[in-house]
């Protein structure tokens, strides 16, 4: 029985956090696609890991899986692993064999397309890590993965082949302050360096092979999705979205594993309670920037990878309804409820109005989704309360309010909540159903219909 955790908006949902939770019933926690523009945050007692590459079970001691559907920031990857020791912790963590390698040159490029991107209306806003790049090196088969660290003469080849096309995009790589990204003989003694590391450490597997073996010695696998459904680079706001695909389809491409494996156990869509994006793109319930900067400074709405300041909105379940069909949820978890409290008013979009016409999910283009219009369903507010007590106690410590907007939105999405959010620490998730509790999954298979999820 295993379980895979998918953001169901644009990301910033609070996967990381919802991953720690459950992942103290799973033995291997896998990543299976993005690189480290993603950042996942796990509060444990207090203290916060800021996590960009790693899975985020390692907190918890999980052996980690970088799936072949990621591309691998080596630095990043070594970085994480090395401060994570410093602070006590000993992360178990392997890397897919069939991984791509994000190198000095794809960040280099990926911050110059940005910056032509600007001058029109078509900046992604990315976080200028090389991720998109490093995807289009994939996807062109000129690619360098973990794999190929391991043969020297197959590396240099492929790194003279692929640096001599990217000095040809770059007018003259020395302007750019790129170092020695386009350096083949540095590229290729820093990545040798990483590869004997990375054998040293038994840390190349076939993901494939290696997640199956362990599913079939019983072990429970928690599969974790980077970003969020509507950046999925097929079903999110195309152009601005990520270059990978974050839904639930990924876990099956980006690791190896059959899809009965991933069909074994729950889809978590995490939902937060309110709506962020960073970057452009569509945002039909988006505050006034008055109202948006002093919402972000309560909550601290600045990206973990990026710093920069977060979109706010209200939450849009077209967009969440959209997700569910896509990733085939059985579960939410509901994150953030706290950030909601003392709000004048409070708000969910529950349709957008295009031409006349009512839209219960979001049109397929970007110009479209610009022009619709939210409805909006309005809901009793609550105030600031000790939400850590109010976890300690249970669902049913919650303010009433509270309660009500949670069961509105899982009776729209039809989904049971397995649990809601109060504040950043583990300890303040209320958890109602666990995807890896053997009584749950028996009654889920009892259930005919989906009654009201939080009593069910």
């Amino acid at each position: 029985m295993n379980a895979t955790i998918i953001g169901s908006q644009m990301g910033d949902e609070g996967k990381g956090g919802i991953v720690d939770v459950f992942g103290d019933g799973a033995d291997v926690v896998v990543r299976y696609q993005g690189g480290d523009n993603a950042g996942h945050t796990v509060a444990e007692d207090g203290t916060e890991y800021a996590l960009r590459l790693l899975p985020s079970g390692v907190v918890r001691g999980k052996t980690g899986v970088l799936g072949n559907g990621c591309v691998v920031s080596l630095e990043t990857l070594f970085d994480e692993i090395d401060t994570l020791r410093e602070r006590g912790l000993e992360p178990d963590v392997r890397v897919s064999s069939r991984a791509h390698v994000v190198l000095p040159y794809h960040r280099v490029l990926d911050q110059l397309s940005e910056t032509a991107r600007s001058e029109t209306t078509d900046a992604v806003g990315t976080t200028g890590n090389g991720i998109g790049p490093a995807y289009e090196d994939k996807a062109s088969r000129r690619g360098i993965r973990i794999a190929d660290l391991l043969a020297p003469e197959v590396l240099r080849e492929r790194l003279e082949y692929a640096v001599a096309l990217k000095r040809r995009l770059v007018d003259e790589p020395s302007a750019t302050g790129s170092g020695n990204a386009f350096d083949v003989d540095h590229l290729f003694e820093t990545l040798r360096e990483y590869g004997k590391r990375l054998e040293a450490n038994g840390m190349i597997v076939d993901t494939g092979e290696f997640l199956t073996e362990r599913s079939r010695e019983g072990e429970t696998i928690l599969f974790e999705s980077a970003q969020g459904t509507h950046i999925d680079v097929d079903h999110g706001t195309y152009p601005f979205v990520t270059s990978s695909n974050p839904t639930a389809g990924g876990a099956i491409v980006g690791t190896g594993v059959s899809p009965s494996v991933v069909a074994d156990g729950h889809v978590i869509g995490v939902v937060k309670s309110y709506l962020t994006r960073v970057g452009n793109g569509p945002l039909p319930t988006e505050f006034e920037e008055d109202v948006a900067d002093d919402f972000r400074e309560t909550v601290g709405g600045f990206g973990t990878v990026t710093g920069r300041p977060r979109r706010i909105g209200w939450l849009d379940l077209p967009m969440v309804r959209a997700s569910a069909r896509v990733n085939g949820f059985t579960g939410i978890a509901l994150n953030h409820v706290d950030a909601l409290a003392g709000l004048e008013e409070l708000r969910v979009c529950t349709a957008y109005e295009l031409e006349g016409e009512t839209l219960r999910t979001p049109p397929s283009t970007v110009e479209a989704w610009n022009r619709c219009s939210p409805q909006y369903e309005r809901f009793e507010t609550w105030s600031d309360r000790d939400w850590r007590a109010i976890a300690d106690q249970g669902y049913d410590a919650l303010p009433e309010a509270a309660r009500t907007f949670v069961e509105f939105v899982s009776a729209d999405l039809e989904c049971p909540v397995f649990a809601v959010g109060v504040g950043p620490d583990r300890e303040e998730t209320i958890v109602l159903r666990n995807p890896f509790d053997p009584t749950d999954r028996e009654q889920d298979d009892r259930n005919t219909g989906r009654d009201h999820p939080v009593s069910s």
